[in-house]
């Protein structure tokens, strides 16, 4: 059965796989990609590189090599054929990956790019890895049994009382002007939103303490679970615009907010809009 791969000693077989994949596709094309090397898929914005490509067929092999039966969601395959999405639906254990979270980052030769990589059953969250192999960071969450980065234990802890929440909200690049006025309320006393960078990394952020929390307009399922995860895992919280868990099979009522603590997730809720019986944490 599956369910004894995640008792079996496999995580660290896992985030080996990942640090492989980073090492043979990702990290010899920093800073190194040539111009034929880039491409945009939906815009200007939205790039995607041989080292996205490769790095997911990287993954891909050894993820399902690793737990046979297994099925892969990324970001790519799922871009050239969106009926492989259906997996997160089904019976099998599904892989979701995104293997540079951050490619205009990584394009640009900033080191603030991430893979992400989560195990997943039946819409449940199971294990997560993210990594940020520029700047030597491995966050990894089990269900259950917590997050650490580098091997040491993460928290997330609480905002310090008194000063402003700093927030991280979905790049104005990649958001609609109605998604922009929606996240404009979050421009109040008491919260200081900034855009985002790569998800991921604004994920380890708010589970390392060092940001309170991010507010998302967007629902790829690898953009954020691998991120919910180790925020849940470390102590925080998140919810939906409904006050709902986040479905990685998609419907969520947007946008939707992670935090280090439940309450910060209930005010960041009520100043989006959400229904003050509803905006649980």
């Amino acid at each position: 059965m599956f369910e004894q791969f995640l008792v079996s000693g496999a995580l660290s077989d896992v985030e080996e796989a990942v640090r492989k994949a980073a090492a043979a596709e990702v990290m010899p094309r920093f800073r190194q990609l040539a111009d034929h090397e880039i491409v945009e898929k939906n815009g200007p914005h939205d790039l995607v590189t041989v080292a996205d490509r490769q790095a997911e067929e990287h993954l891909t092999a050894s993820l399902t090599a690793l737990l046979p039966g297994s099925a892969v969601v990324g970001e790519e395959a799922v871009h050239a054929d969106p009926s492989v999405l259906g997996a997160l639906g089904g019976d099998a254990p599904v892989w979701i990956v995104d293997p540079v979270d951050g490619t205009r980052q990584f394009v640009h030769g900033d080191p603030g790019f991430a893979m992400l990589v989560t195990l997943a059953h039946r819409g449940e969250l199971l294990a997560s890895w993210t990594y940020a192999p520029a700047l030597d960071l491995m966050a990894v969450a089990r269900r259950g049994g917590g997050a650490v980065l580098n091997g040491e234990p993460i928290h997330s802890g609480r905002p310090e009382h008194g000063k402003d929440l700093q927030v991280a909200i979905s790049h104005h690049d990649f958001t609609t002007d109605a998604e922009k006025r929606t996240l404009s309320v979050l421009r109040t006393p008491g919260v200081a939103p900034r855009p985002c960078g790569s998800a991921g990394l604004e994920y380890l952020n708010v589970a390392r303490g060092l940001l309170d929390a991010v507010a998302f307009t967007w629902e790829n399922a690898w953009d954020h679970a691998a991120g919910l995860l180790l925020v849940a895992e470390a102590g925080g919280a998140s919810a939906t615009l409904a006050g709902d868990p986040f479905r990685i099979t998609g419907g969520n009522a947007l946008p939707f907010t992670a935090a280090r603590d439940a309450a910060t997730v209930r005010h960041i809720l009520s100043l989006l809009g959400a229904p003050a019986d509803r905006a649980a944490g």
